[in-house]
């Protein structure tokens, strides 16, 4: 373009009712701006608990008023007005309609060539927020960067030349070092154009003659032409001079491909390590447009071993892209759309919705798909309906532009997954009922995962699931009537043999959605962060509840120790991704907190992509980057005399091989060297043999490292105990007179009672899914089990009744059998003189008062309550621990 015109500045506005008034403007805005972040409209008095509150929301319709002189345009020449992100919107010019535009993902350009004279003119735009022809997604949704009324970005005039390139589409031939330009050529028929992509100083520039207003010319780059990756991050500008006219794009020579059941970039195979993105930003309410915001927090992401973003039903801006672009970042957008697509002869077909899903998604590519960081394309998120129509709507899309790989959506037909002819590569969460490939599900969606039924150990990977092989630990377990035992929690399930094979087995690469969703209680320290129009009110809300529970002195320590076993779930389960030689990526739901929905802190970060303060960035990438060391084992509790064996193993996705490398190991007295093989993305080290620990109580730290690259894994080492000695302990189900009798004596008693299931909770190691509130109402609605909802342990570690087990003050692994073998009594309304040892967390919905083991004073004596079956734990190194140091601090 020749020129832009910048209409950035102070508008007047008014909220209307949708009809075009040149009067009443009593108030101003500077835009590009929301009528919420500028702090326009009433206040909302509402408290909203499941997401945050915006204290300005207004939903309707609100008109910007400006006079301006517009450009002086000559004959031939064109003038567009353009909006870069906003709602659905009317532009008139001199009370005179300019249409109407409603893409919520690309931008609003209006052509308004006939009144660039070069005299004032009055600019009315009015800007909506509802009416949408579809729901949005996260788009527009109150649990993300809300339902925002307002614009965006550039606002400006763009004045292009009598002669000028428009809809650029630059396609990388990586092959042949070169890239193909195509565009059509406004004002001319035919012709000659000068076409040039630059690279730094290198510059490379074609002649090419067009003809019908069609270009289409091949630049060749040179035996160095330099690629684009999340490790090569070049970046060529491609330029199209008419000679009165200059357009620009940014493209990268790149070539993202499928080759069986792995993604390839420039030939060498990548593992998508992703996150999921609804456009969180909590200090505006909105998605920046700004590059240097979406640097900051994409730099972030990549701390965190990030190399992919998934954007859940939306789209973000161009400056997310140019981010992304500079920084080797896979862009998958996704349509805004969540729900069903039913073909035409369906109930609940809808044509309308289902022309602008089309029309949106081809505004999606051609708006961004130059950009190289643009890799995949979704069609939305957890659709259901019609298999064939979906395929029809992404076969349009592809038609359209062939470049990113595309999915007809994340975890579509969620029970009954499959593919269909335009799918690149899968993405769901299961591959039938049974075969399960993420660690943690809803209670509503069960069976649950390995990560919440299982022991803690770092042997789980998803290959013999994805093959559809049973695993050889389980191939001699079959029945005669064909069905298997299968672990599950504390105990084993059956199930036909044929449900841990049959199904689906997609013959392309396989992305597990959403993995993760291991919440932390809220930090209410992050209120005072949040000064812009969305406030923490949920917070507030939670706070409340705490307190007067009685327990907001405990606050913290329940962020602290919630999120402490949260991260060391998200440990176990991004370790199994890692192992899992034929998974392809993740997508983790998140490492930043969801302000919504319920509100799910489920983030290493929190809602500002701020560090929590429960695990460095470091550590993080200790197991989940482009190269981690990998130490399989089968259990993380030992006694002094056991033996341990450990498989050293190494997933590397990155551009340096450590091929002749030294790993180092070391387990408190022992430790030694391995050289690392030849290897493509997996190896296979060595193995870890001590035939004795040798270790006192207490935990042991296996570290693993090659260099920089490290990992370690916490073991502990409980007391052994061959039999506990209850001498001198007075061990009772129930305080009855004889009992009372001793208490009177100044006795201790040790009360394993088991409580009423009405007066407690079920034992659940496992941290609490996404949240309990949005998940307990889904399950009641649904008639299946509510999720047990509590949140981990925190542990008076210092109690002289844990002198005799190794804890620390949240959960560890040697409490997982205690945990599973318990009810956690509600104490809330008998509190008084009693003292927790053992707290089971409660989520912030509920706020009980949950008491594992506690103790209270009564008569001369002291009760100390159990609630863990010390009898089922028997049999366990670390339940005969601790039953130990009970009777220890009880025997009298």
């Amino acid at each position: 373009m020749r020129e832009i015109v910048n209409l950035c500045g102070e508008w007047q506005m008014r909220f209307c009712n949708g009809e075009c008034m040149t009067e009443g403007f009593e108030d101003t805005i500077i835009l590009p701006d929301t009528t919420s972040n500028a702090k326009k409209g009433k206040l909302n008095p509402k408290r909203e608990k499941g997401h945050l509150t915006d204290i300005y929301k207004f939903e309707g319709s609100c008109a910007f008023r400006r006079v301006i002189t517009l450009p002086k345009l000559e004959a031939g020449e064109t003038g567009i007005l353009h909006l870069e992100r906003t709602r659905i919107t009317k532009l008139f010019i001199d009370s005179e309609s300019c249409g109407m535009r409603d893409s919520l993902c690309t931008s609003h350009n209006y052509d308004i060539t006939r009144f660039c004279d070069g005299n004032e003119h009055e600019i009315i735009i009015e800007v909506s927020n509802v009416g949408y022809k579809t729901r949005g997604g996260h788009m527009t949704s109150p649990d993300t960067q809300t339902n925002w009324l307002g614009i965006t970005g550039r606002m400006e005039v763009q004045c292009f030349g009598k002669v000028y390139a428009k809809n650029l589409v630059v396609t990388p031939d990586v092959e042949g070092k070169a890239f193909v330009v195509e565009c059509d050529i406004v004002g001319s028929e035919c012709g000659s154009v000068c076409v040039k992509a630059s690279c730094g100083d290198d510059v490379h520039s074609v002649e090419a003659e067009f003809s019908a207003g069609k270009l289409s010319v091949h630049i060749p780059l040179g035996e160095n032409a330099k690629l684009w990756s999340e490790f090569e991050r070049n970046l060529y500008e491609i330029s199209v001079d008419t000679g009165c006219d200059l357009q620009t794009v940014t493209a990268g020579l790149r070539k993202l491909s499928v080759n069986g059941n792995k993604f390839e970039i420039n030939g060498k195979k990548t593992f998508l390590r992703g996150k999921h993105d609804g456009l969180i930003f909590p200090e505006t309410g909105y998605a920046p447009t700004d590059k240097k915001s979406w640097l900051k927090v994409m730099e972030t992401a990549k701390q965190y071993g990030i190399n992919h973003y998934r954007f859940h039903t939306c789209c973000p801006p161009k400056a997310a892209f140019e981010a992304a672009d500079e920084l080797g970042i896979y862009m998958e957008p996704e349509l805004p759309f969540w729900g069903s697509i039913c073909a035409k002869d369906e109930e609940g077909y809808n044509e309308q919705e289902q022309e602008y899903l089309i029309s949106e998604g081809i505004a999606i590519l051609r708006e961004f798909g130059n950009h190289p960081s643009f890799c995949m394309m979704s069609m939305g998120n957890e659709l259901w309906g019609n298999r064939q129509r979906i395929n029809e709507i992404m076969g349009i899309l592809r038609s359209f532009d062939s470049r990113p790989l595309y999915t007809e959506g994340s975890n579509t037909f969620q029970f009954v997954p499959d593919t269909v002819e335009n799918d690149d590569f899968f993405c769901g969460v299961r591959l039938s009922r049974e075969r399960l490939i993420r660690g943690s599900y809803a209670m509503c969606d069960a069976p649950l995962g390995h990560v919440q039924t299982d022991e803690p150990s770092t042997l789980k990977d998803y290959d013999s699931i994805i093959s559809g092989q049973l695993p050889d630990s389980l191939k001699g377990n079959i029945n005669p009537d064909g069905t298997i035992q299968i672990q599950y929690g504390t105990g084993v399930k059956t199930v036909k043999a044929s449900d841990m094979t049959d199904g689906f087995n997609p013959k392309m690469p396989i992305v597990t959605h959403e993995i993760g969703q291991y919440e932390t209680y809220p930090d209410y320290n992050e209120i005072e962060k949040y000064k812009g129009p969305l406030r923490a009110r949920n917070f507030e809300i939670f706070r409340e509840r705490l307190c007067d529970k009685g327990l907001g002195e405990l606050a913290n320590d329940y962020f602290v120790a919630s999120g402490k076993l949260a991260m060391a779930c998200y440990k176990e389960e991004l370790e199994a991704v890692l192992r899992s030689k034929l998974l392809a990526g993740c997508q983790i739901l998140d490492i930043q907190d969801f302000s919504g929905q319920g509100t799910a802190l489920v983030g290493v970060l929190n809602a500002f992509m701020e560090n929590k303060g429960i695990i460095s960035d470091s550590e993080w990438r200790e197991f989940f980057s482009e190269t981690v060391l990998l130490a399989r084992f089968d259990r993380y509790v030992y006694r002094g005399s056991d033996s341990f064996k450990a498989k050293v193993q190494l997933c590397d996705y990155s551009d340096k091989s450590l091929c002749g490398k030294t790993l180092r190991w070391s387990l408190g007295k022992h430790s030694g060297e391995m050289q690392i093989g030849e290897y493509e993305n997996y190896c296979d080290i060595g193995d870890i043999e001590i035939d004795c620990l040798n270790e006192q109580e207490g935990k042991l730290t296996l570290t693993l490292s090659v260099g920089d690259i490290k990992n370690h894994y916490d073991l502990y080492v409980v007391k052994t105990v061959d039999s506990v000695d209850f001498t001198g302990c007075i061990i009772v189900r129930e305080l009855d007179e004889q009992t009372e009798n001793a208490l009177n004596e100044g006795k201790t008693v040790l009360l394993c009672a088991k409580p009423d299931e009405d007066k407690s909770i079920e034992g659940f190691y496992c941290q609490d899914f996404w949240c309990y509130p949005m998940f307990r109402s889904i399950s009641e609605s649904m008639g299946r089990k509510v999720p047990v909802g509590t949140m981990g342990l925190l542990i008076d570690k210092s109690h002289p009744a844990l002198k005799g087990f190794v804890t620390e003050s949240y959960s560890t692994p040697q409490w997982w059998k205690a945990v599973s073998h318990s009810r956690s009594e509600i104490l809330d309304n008998n509190a008084d003189g009693v003292k927790v040892i053992v707290r089971t967390i409660d989520n912030f919905e509920r706020n009980h008062n949950l008491g594992l083991i506690y103790e209270y004073n009564k008569g001369n004596g002291k009760v100390v309550v159990c609630n863990v079956d010390l009898e089922a734990i028997a049999s366990s190194p670390e339940g005969r621990a601790l039953a130990q140091s009970l009777a220890d601090y009880t025997r009298n």
